[in-house]
């Protein structure tokens, strides 16, 4: 018997499986997926400690989560490809072993430059892992099953980024830094050593090294690493005005085109773009881009806020931001309710609507804002996540050959990613030029022929005044203490602004709902499915 045939014979076919076995490969991948998503934001609202162990400024620690999300958003897109060379099962283990011994380093990291090299190869090693999921999901259940399987995926990629701040938060409070990555080492070697058992249904094709798209991967890797870096660097390097920021933006743009152009002509290409042909494939990566600029761009705001404005720990905006977690979980059977009864395309046109009317609810945001005021606007994002994640995944992906299914979650995945990265860019750009607009705007009014502000400031430079001893040194303070309230509300309202233009976001989203065709699932399965 040849090598292959013998190998051909360990395998085991969905169909052979019981469903209590796929349910739990199915799960244990999803723990691989989540870690692998709950790491982009886990460092967000700690990045103030861990700059202080490592001794780093903030211009660096930001890098913690670039360089992270620089590579998981290259190799994501290369998972398709991936895949068919090394198989499902040693791809995952190869990608979760990665990520666990690079969780170890970066737990050991002794400086903030071996930090984000430590960081880069975690999102680089863990990355394969989110894509992997949703092939295999499709590949393991059909009908009801599936609806269900892409239900969980979809509450996993928005609720595990989600409660990122949270976990992260409450970590570094009650331990330190240092476990926000030892935490993974558990899982990570439980995925490692169970998934080859358990999900044995394709073999590798170690000859598609030889037949790679070399010149694509080079160019996509180009694109995407300038794109990222150019994103995340632009708003605080004034956009085009920064010689390396006008660099790489132009690198990308080229990068882009090139890239495009050889995934259309090329007979292999790493990234199946001929996939936008289908009208639910391409609508649902533009509302796969919408929602990673929701769900990004919110949990980038509101820490910022809690932080900037309110002054909170680590832990306290962890808290005041996990309602979104729990009230997401909490609308899993009423999401499991309605697809019993309404159109998946429905039930994603009411979960985007709801993510438009949680965006109007922060709209009206002041400096005193806590867990409380925030509870309303995140139990609606929450549920709306729920409610506009899952069906998206199914109606994309469900109409799919098994073949194309494995390059095209790849491009899935890649513009939510692509659309928090875009989204936070864009919250950021909106912070740094409106507040000094608000703030001007603001400064006009305080003035001379302004009653009340005399009125404050005459009462509170009596009372500094009286407090330092020294009349020049009191009214000094009390000018000091004028512009630090200026500068506070004129940064809250540039919040507002932020989420507003959120906002508007959902709501082309939601007028695009019925553009969407009802999802048919493939007849049958294509020559190399497994």
């Amino acid at each position: 018997m040849s090598a292959s045939a013998a190998a051909a014979g360990q395998l085991i076919q969905p169909s052979q499986m019981t469903t209590s076995a796929k349910v739990f490969a199915f799960g244990v991948m999803c723990i691989g997926m989540f870690v692998a998503l709950l790491d982009i934001q886990i460092v967000s609202a700690s990045l103030r400690d861990i700059g202080g162990g490592l001794s780093a400024g903030n211009d660096e620690t930001t890098w913690e989560q670039t360089s992270y999300l620089i590579a998981e958003i290259i190799v994501i897109p290369l998972s398709g490809w991936l895949t068919r060379t090394m198989s499902t099962r040693w791809l995952f283990a190869f990608s979760a072993a990665g990520f666990t011994l690079t969780s170890l380093l970066c737990g050991l990291a002794w400086n903030i430059q071996s930090m984000i090299v430590f960081r880069a190869m975690q999102g680089f090693l863990g990355g394969s892992m989110i894509p992997t999921v949703f092939t295999t999901a499709f590949a393991f259940f059909d009908n009801k099953q599936r609806v269900i399987a892409a239900s969980t995926i979809g509450a996993i990629a928005s609720l595990a980024p989600t409660l990122g701040p949270t976990v992260g938060g409450w970590i570094t409070d009650h331990y330190s830094w240092h476990w926000l990555f030892f935490i993974n080492l558990l899982p990570g070697i439980f995925i490692t050593l169970t998934v080859p058992r358990l999900v044995r249904i394709d073999l590798p094709d170690w000859s598609l090294l030889r037949r790679a798209d070399y010149p694509g991967i080079i160019l996509m890797s180009l694109f995407l690493g300038c794109l990222e870096y150019t994103l995340e660097e632009g708003p605080r390097w004034d956009w085009m005005g920064d010689p390396v920021i006008a660099t790489t933006a132009w690198v990308a743009g080229i990068a882009g085109v090139l890239f495009v152009w050889r995934s259309l002509t090329a007979a292999e290409p790493v990234v199946d773009l001929r996939a936008l042909k289908d009208r639910n494939f391409a609508l649902g990566c533009f509302f796969s881009f919408v929602t990673g600029i929701g769900i990004f761009a919110t949990i980038y705001l509101t820490p910022l806020f809690l932080g900037r404005v309110r002054g909170f720990s680590a832990l306290q905006i962890g808290l005041a931001v996990f309602s979104t977690g729990v009230f997401q979980i909490m609308s899993i059977p009423l999401y499991a309710w309605l697809t019993k009864r309404m159109d998946l395309r429905w039930i994603m046109m009411l979960g985007l609507g709801l993510f438009a009317l949680s965006m109007w609810q922060f709209v009206p945001i002041t400096h005193d804002w806590g867990w409380a005021q925030l509870l309303l606007p995140q139990a609606l994002r929450g549920v709306a996540q729920q409610l506009a994640v899952p069906p998206t995944v199914t109606l994309t992906l469900g109409g799919l050959a098994p073949a194309r299914l494995k390059f095209a979650s790849g491009l899935f995945n890649l513009m939510r990613n692509l659309g928090g990265a875009i989204g936070i860019a864009l919250c950021a750009t909106i912070l740094n030029d409106r507040t000094n607009l608000h703030f001007m705007r603001l400064a006009e009014h305080l003035n001379g022929a302004s009653e009340s502000m005399l009125q404050w400031q005459g009462a509170v430079g009596d009372a500094l005044s009286t407090q330092l001893g020294d009349a020049l040194a009191g009214q000094a303070a009390a000018l000091r203490q004028l512009w630090q309230l200026t500068y506070r509300e004129a940064q809250t309202m540039t919040f507002s602004d932020a989420f507003l233009a959120v906002m508007v976001c959902f709501i082309i989203a939601t007028l695009m709902v019925p553009l969407m065709r009802k999802v048919v699932p493939p007849k049958a399965p294509s020559a190399d499915a497994h």
